[in-house]
């Protein structure tokens, strides 16, 4: 990835993750901003295909493109008018919104800036092997992940239960 086309290709799709990004949270359209969250993971997936992570990338469209995209598309048309406008923000809320935003990248640049190994080149890894992965989301041992893994699908069902009840009180 050292080449002019992959840097190019790689700011291409950054530019296109903060477009996304920030039209997401700004439209006043719910659907609309649904549609935006939709392509920046698209841009995400792509980041990891452009790092040869292309169980990573399928797993970012699989899931994240399409389950939870999907699943926030049928609690916005089960809960709300998907053509209304969301009320406009008072001058507060903006001003707070923007002060916690400013506060978030202060702290990011800084967790960026001390780090100075981030930026060291890393040593070379060899690509884990299917079997290492599943065992690494599904084991209960040290640094696995089958308890975050649960408490998401927990999550998950808590919305769609919570989107039925709302969508029957109608």
């Amino acid at each position: 990835m050292d080449s002019l086309g992959s840097i190019i290709m790689y700011f291409i799709v950054a530019l296109s993750m903060i477009i996304f990004s920030v039209m997401a949270v700004t439209t006043r359209k719910i659907l609309r901003a649904a549609t935006y969250l939709l392509f920046t993971l698209f841009a995400a997936a792509v980041v990891y295909f452009m790092l040869d992570y292309e169980f990573l990338g399928a797993v970012q469209i699989a899931v994240y493109a399409g389950g939870i995209v999907v699943l926030f598309v049928f609690a916005i048309l089960l809960t709300s008018h998907p053509g209304d406008n969301a009320p406009r923000l008072t001058s507060h809320s903006r001003t707070i919104g923007v002060i916690g935003a400013i506060a978030m990248l202060l702290v990011t640049g800084y967790a960026l800036i001390t780090r100075a190994a981030f930026f060291l080149p890393k040593p070379e890894m060899e690509a884990p092997d299917m079997q290492t992965v599943g065992a690494t989301l599904l084991g209960s041992g040290h640094a696995q992940y089958l308890l975050p893994f649960e408490a998401v699908s927990v999550l998950l069902l808590a919305c769609i239960i919570g989107g039925v009840v709302v969508a029957r009180k109608r």
